[in-house]
Parts: structure tokens; C-alpha cells; sequence
């Protein structure tokens, strides 16, 4: 195996040494454009070391690297965070910890979805996986909170977790300083001919003003598996675009900051199960539209640590329109079909949220102890189209939540949370009040060698949603959840050789859910699990990033069986090596454990990838960058557990980019 792979990469490196190459979302220097300096020293993630939140931070760096078609491939390396059918836009979904997404529904309410702000994504729409729509060259980062612990201050009902995507800004190119960047990106892969194109203006007339605008398209054919089979209704079009605005005024303690985005697809003549087009259901015509805006006013004074506000003011807005096809479905000749075709074909669906959030952190100290106090009030309006198949109606919440970061000066930090929610949901004909009381607390201890010991207990509820109303049953009762966790982490420089670092997290967890309504027959279920992150790298340029799941589950239903949406266990470690500053050459290795437990079993996988970065500092081509991956070398034709699709079979990604 060792001789293919060898060849793989010293081929990307000779590919990479002959071709021009493009620069890729970099800040560019004032004076000469060159690209920010990489440092050898330097993996390709940092571990969350130091809090007791399970969080990884996908940054910039690592979106350009990855080079996704979709956010959910952003994130799949992430232990705890499995994917339905993550390379469709439409058809795919997030789950976390064995909530979230699964194969009938794109979302269970238990994985909180937020884009600057805005809380983004549909309610339990049957077979259509909508939990997040939109495309992943629109940001810079994104954050994902595995379970409860680290969630309070964002809303209720976080059970499996919280994604949190941010969007670009203008400074991001411009560097801060005065005048126009134009970015270009264009990015093409082999399987499924899929291209894309990326086009960002960002502007600065003056210093405290600055404006991006943004366009992509994304677009690609049905895919084929490992073994040639294409896969029907994979392919997609996607027209995506952003505008972004803000003011600092004052003596710069004063901002307000507007964004605005939106991703449209109109899919003709396909399965209406985006899931599984081989179900038995019939097509349709269906069209997407998803808008996010949000408006933001931030006060922070420097001569008073008391005050730190923002006013946060944010809409999303999800709408689906589909019709059936004639002809399509299976079942056309059965004389109850008129009514099925009303009932699930010709239906559209439409969510809009808005919300308010008011908060602020207040840093301070009461004896030896320092605060960092976030407080907060919430007010939020959901409201849902009414629908064939699903209920429509208003659901407006009321929340305020505290957080305190309590660091006690001798390696101690505490942080009790808590949130109060209560809410008024119906329609014209029904409507119920529900509040909760939830929240945690969460501990880490920092040694002075680099070790650390955290723990954290959460109880959590997720209140009912507008898509339950036509069971009059589950509006007055909340899903409940209990979770602690414990674990350890390490960080330290010159471990085995001189000006090495590594990083290491384990956090074992166990989480009870109750009084469960969002799915059927199904009284409580426990799962426990053992998450690992790792990173270590050298000054010489070698690096090594390593992620490890290890999950079981029960069920309580009268007997004890396995919970159906427990993803299997995995392994994910990437070795590479930086040559310089201008060339970074990877390859990374996804194993999956076999899953039997499951009704619907998938066996074990090995997939390898490879990836290869070129950033020219000098001459013509200085303030460029290229990017050539191969994924799934071997071409492997598998299925990850939970999804209900073979995944993609060898493809070869390039991309390149530059900002003038």
C-alpha cells in the first residue's frame, strides 16, 4: 500500500511544482500582496484544550483545504458528528452525538443550526432534509458544540449540539486598510463534473467603513460510487450570494454590522424522497429559496469592562415549493391517489424566524476570583406555513440566560449556565403554553504541566414544535434530557524534541433523554461515548491530526434495544508535512467500524485522501494559491452508517484562486 500512496504524493507535489498557482480567501498584505505567513509549526486544527466544552472550530484555513461541496462536509471530521448523505446540499444532514438529522427527517430539533446569529432550518419535513441549506464558500469559520454543556446562551433543546457558521468580512481581504480587493476562486472536480465559482468584492473607503459582496455558483452532475453506479438525483445548481455592510463609529467602541444572504435551487422532475430515490415514491418539481439576514449593533468601551452589548436583530426565511410530476409515481392507478398526491406532492413548506437578542458580557473581579459574566434576553418568533402534511402555526419564546466564567487563579475555572424559555404555540384553532428551566455546570482544573481534568453536568429541554400540532399530546410535553461528561486534555510545547507542540482532548459523556416525541413507540434512550482530538506537529513541518468516536446506545421501548441513529464508530488521522511556507502536502485516513446493530447494518470502511496546497511567495505568482486533492483513492464503493446513498467514488479536486 505504501508504494501507491508514495507515488500520490510525490505526483501532487510534481503536478504542484508545474502548474500556476492562486491565491484562496487570504488576508493580503499592505505593501507587497504577498500571503500571510504559514507557520511550520502548525497542524491543521487546534484542539480546544483549554475549556471543558466539547468544541471544534473549523476555520478558514481548513474550509479551503477541505474543499466541500456542502457544510456538511465541513464538519464530518469532527468526532461525535455524523452526516446524512453529506454531499448533496438538499438531501444531506448533521448528526451529532445520534440526533439531528436521520433518514426521515432532516431535523429532530436536538442540533441547533445558527448563521451570524440567525437561528436557520425547517421543523420534521417528512423525507426532504432541509436542516441547512446554503453553501459553504459563503464563511469563514464554523464552530460545533458536541452535546448541552457550552449551549445555554444560544438557545434550548441542544441535545445532540450547536453549529455555528460566520460569515466573510471585507476586512478578511482588504486587510483593514482603505481601498478594493477582488477575490476569485474557482474550484472543479472529476466526479460528477462539478464546478465552482466563488467572486468577492470587498471594499474600504475608509477605515471605519467597509463592504463585501459575494457571488457563487455551485453546480454538479449525479455522482457514481466506487464501483461506476451513479447515483441518482445527486446532482445540483446552486446560485448563492451575500452582501455584507459595517460602521465603526464613535472612538471605536461603537459597530453595526448588516448581512444578508441567499441560496436558490430549482430541481426539475426529481425524487420527491431526497433520502432514498429508490422508496417508491413519485417526482416532483420542487424550488428552493433561503434567505438570512441579520443586523447587529455592538458598544464596547475600552475604559469600562463592564460593558460589552450587542443588540442582535435577525430573520430567516426557508421556503419549498414542489409539485408533483404526472406519471412519476407507482401508485398513480390506485383510486386513493388523488388525495396522496394533495396530501404530500403538491404541498409547500415555508419557515420564518425572527429573533432579538440583547446581551452582554461584563468582565470583573470579587476577591481572587475574575467573571466573565454573559447575560442575555431573547425574544423569538417562528412561524410556519400551513401545509397538507403538516400543520402550520406561530411559535413565540421568551428567554433570558446567564453565564458566568468564574476563573478562581490557581488553574480552577467554574462556569455555571442557566436559561428560562417559556413559550405560546398554536393556530387559529389551538394554542399552548410551556416554560422550562434549564442549564448546567461545567468545571475544568489546568495543571502547570499542560494537563487539564474538566467535567460538566446539563439538563436540557427541547419545547414542542409547530410541525406537533395536530397531536394535541405532545404540546404540552417538553423532551427532556440529563448529560455529564468528563474528561482530560494536554497542550504543551518541546514534548519530544525542541519546539514541537501537541494537543490532546478525550471526553467520555452520557446522555438520558425522556418524555421523548419525536419519534414513536420510543420512551427514553441512553447513549454514552468516548470522544477523541489530537494534534502534534514539528518545527521541521511534519504535523499529524487524529479524531476518534466511540459510541453505544439503548433504547427503552417496553424492551431495551439499540437506538437506530447511533453512528458507528470511527477513526479519522491525517499526516502531513509542510516544505517551506509555500507547500503543504497531506494524507488522511477515515476508517468506519462495521455497524450490526442497526435495522439497517452497513459494513467497516478505509478511505484515504490526499491533498496538496502550493503558495508561491515570490515572483509572478506571489499572492496565489492551488489546491489538488484525491479523495477516496482506492475507490471504494461503501456506505457510512446513517446515510442512505453509497458515497462518491475516486474523485479528484483542483482548485485556484487569487485576489487582485
Amino acid at each position: 500500500m505504501r508504494l501507491p500512496i508514495r507515488a500520490c504524493l510525490l505526483c501532487s507535489a510534481a503536478i504542484t511544482f508545474s502548474m500556476p498557482a492562486f491565491a484562496q480567501d487570504s488576508d493580503i498584505s499592505e505593501d507587497d500582496f504577498v500571503l500571510d505567513e504559514v507557520f511550520l509549526g502548525k497542524s491543521k486544527r487546534e484542539v480546544q484544550t483549554d475549556t471543558p466544552t466539547a468544541q471544534t472550530i473549523v476555520d478558514q484555513d481548513e474550509i479551503n483545504d477541505r474543499q466541500a461541496s456542502t457544510i456538511a462536509e465541513l464538519v464530518d471530521s469532527v468526532p461525535g458528528v455524523t452526516l446524512i448523505n453529506g454531499a448533496t446540499p438538499q438531501g444531506s444532514g448533521i448528526n451529532i452525538r445520534g440526533f439531528g438529522a436521520n433518514s426521515t427527517y432532516g431535523s429532530d430539533q436536538k442540533v441547533l443550526i445558527q448563521i451570524d446569529d440567525a437561528d436557520v432550518g425547517s421543523e420534521e419535513l417528512y423525507r426532504i432534509g432541509t436542516q441547512l441549506f446554503t453553501d459553504p464558500a459563503l464563511y469563514k469559520r464554523v464552530d460545533v458544540i458536541r452535546g448541552m454543556s457550552g449551549t445555554f446562551e444560544y438557545g434550548s433543546g441542544a441535545i445532540g449540539g450547536l453549529v455555528r457558521l460566520e460569515t466573510k468580512d471585507a476586512s478578511d481581504f482588504t486587510g483593514g486598510e482603505t481601498g478594493f480587493r477582488f477575490h476569485q476562486s474557482l474550484s472543479f472536480a472529476t466526479n460528477a463534473n462539478s464546478t465552482q465559482s466563488s467572486s468577492i468584492l470587498a471594499w474600504q473607503p475608509t477605515e471605519d467603513w467597509e463592504f463585501l459582496a459575494q457571488y457563487v455558483y455551485s453546480s454538479a452532475d449525479d455522482y457514481s460510487d466506487g464501483s461506476g453506479n451513479v447515483e441518482e438525483a445527486t446532482g445540483f445548481n446552486n446560485p448563492s450570494w451575500m452582501i455584507k455592510a459595517k460602521k465603526t463609529f464613535g472612538d471605536g467602541d461603537h459597530a453595526l454590522t448588516f448581512s444578508y444572504n441567499n441560496t436558490t435551487a430549482s430541481d426539475r422532475d426529481v425524487p420527491y424522497d431526497q433520502f432514498d430515490p429508490n422508496s417508491g415514491f413519485g417526482n416532483v418539481d420542487r424550488d428552493y429559496d433561503t434567505r438570512t439576514s441579520t443586523l447587529k449593533y455592538e458598544y464596547n468601551p475600552i475604559d469600562n469592562s463592564l460593558i460589552n452589548v450587542s443588540a442582535i436583530l435577525s430573520y430567516a426565511d426557508q421556503k419549498i415549493d414542489q409539485s408533483y410530476v404526472a406519471g412519476s409515481s407507482p401508485n398513480e392507478a390506485d383510486p386513493g391517489f388523488p388525495y396522496f398526491e394533495a396530501l404530500l406532492y403538491d404541498t409547500n413548506h415555508r419557515y420564518e424566524t425572527t429573533k432579538f437578542t440583547l446581551k452582554n458580557v461584563a468582565a470583573f473581579s470579587t476577591g481572587l476570583v475574575s467573571h466573565d459574566l454573559r447575560t442575555g434576553i431573547e425574544l423569538k418568533q417562528r412561524d410556519r406555513l400551513d401545509a397538507n402534511f403538516a400543520d402550520g402555526g406561530t411559535d413565540d419564546r421568551l428567554a433570558i440566560f446567564i453565564v458566568d466564567n468564574m476563573d478562581f487563579g490557581n488553574g480552577l475555572t467554574l462556569s455555571p449556565a442557566m436559561r428560562y424559555e417559556t413559550q405560546t404555540i398554536g393556530n387559529d384553532s389551538d394554542e399552548y403554553d410551556n416554560d422550562a428551566l434549564m442549564g448546567g455546570l461545567s468545571a475544568i482544573y489546568e495543571f502547570n504541566n499542560g494537563f487539564a481534568v474538566f467535567g460538566s453536568a446539563a439538563y436540557n429541554e427541547s419545547l414542542p414544535i409547530i410541525d406537533d400540532l395536530g397531536t394535541p399530546a405532545y404540546m404540552t410535553q417538553p423532551e427532556k434530557a440529563r448529560n455529564y461528561e468528563i474528561g482530560f486534555s494536554f497542550d504543551r510545547s518541546s514534548v519530544f524534541s525542541e519546539s514541537d507542540t501537541l494537543g490532546f482532548k478525550a471526553n467520555y459523556y452520557m446522555t438520558h433523554v425522556w418524555d421523548i416525541t419525536s419519534y414513536s413507540t420510543v420512551d427514553a434512550v441512553d447513549l454514552s461515548g468516548l470522544e477523541i482530538e489530537g494534534s502534534y506537529s514539528m518545527q521541521n513541518g511534519f504535523y499529524t491530526d487524529v479524531n476518534a468516536n466511540i459510541v453505544d446506545s439503548d433504547v427503552k421501548m417496553g424492551t431495551a434495544e439499540y437506538w437506530d441513529t447511533t453512528p458507528a464508530d470511527s477513526l479519522r488521522v491525517t499526516l502531513g508535512k509542510r516544505i517551506g511556507n509555500e507547500l503543504d502536502l497531506s494524507w488522511e485516513v477515515v476508517a468506519n467500524a462495521k455497524m450490526t446493530e442497526s435495522t439497517t447494518p452497513t459494513g467497516s470502511s478505509v478511505v484515504h485522501n490526499l491533498r496538496a496546497t502550493y503558495r508561491p511567495e515570490f515572483g509572478v505568482l506571489q499572492g496565489t494559491e492551488l489546491r489538488l486533492g484525491l479523495e477516496n483513492l482506492f475507490d471504494l464503493d461503501y456506505r457510512t452508517h446513517l446515510a442512505s446513498r453509497q458515497a462518491a467514488g475516486r474523485t479528484v479536486k483542483f482548485s485556484l484562486a487569487k485576489t487582485f
